[in-house]
């Protein structure tokens, strides 16, 4: 069975924005890592259209982005959304009810399937469905804007951490239920 993972930058003060900040050298390298081993990623539409970046070859990226290039367009991709009526390339939709869309995902599959996005988490989190926040704690202080978590407040429990570069710590986090 697979687990959902839901993975992203975060500032100091709780915020994503990849406009605002982005991973170094090292957690880039890291990102790469992650995306020739993970099952899948599951989207919601913003960050799926984010996304398509990296379908399309840019002749201005160095030896890295090629491969995070590679490593993307190589995994399933299934994609939230009650607007879009296509996706592209490896990519498909989930239809119908969301709980039981990625449970079935789940089932089908092992490994670890990237959650992007952090409405779509935060509807996977009302839902019990996030098996671990992966935060990557960047020294920036944004002051506002999307916030990682954008729904309810899961009860958390720390589960692991390693210092990734200079900069940035990795800070992963399971539900605690008790």
């Amino acid at each position: 069975m697979a687990t959902l993972v839901f993975s992203m930058n975060q500032s100091l003060d709780g915020y994503v924005d990849h406009d605002k900040f982005a991973p170094g050298p090292t957690l880039f390298r890291r990102f790469i890592e992650e995306a020739r081993t993970q099952t899948g990623s599951l989207y919601g539409r913003g960050v799926y259209e984010l996304m398509r970046y990296w379908d399309d070859d840019d002749p201005g990226w160095g030896d890295d982005e090629r491969e995070f290039a590679v490593a993307h367009r190589r995994q399933p991709k299934w994609v939230v959304s009650s607007s879009l009526t296509e996706v592209g390339e490896n990519a498909s939709l989930l239809t119908g009810d969301l709980a039981e869309a990625v449970l079935r995902l789940k089932a089908e599959h092992d490994g670890e399937i990237a959650v992007a996005g952090p409405g779509l988490a935060g509807s996977l989190t009302e839902l019990g469905l996030i098996d671990e926040y992966r935060i990557y704690l960047h020294p920036v202080v944004l002051g506002g804007g999307a916030p990682f978590f954008t729904g309810p407040r899961p009860r958390l429990r720390l589960a692991g951490f390693e210092q990734v570069d200079d900069d940035v710590l990795r800070l992963s986090y399971v539900p605690d239920g008790g």
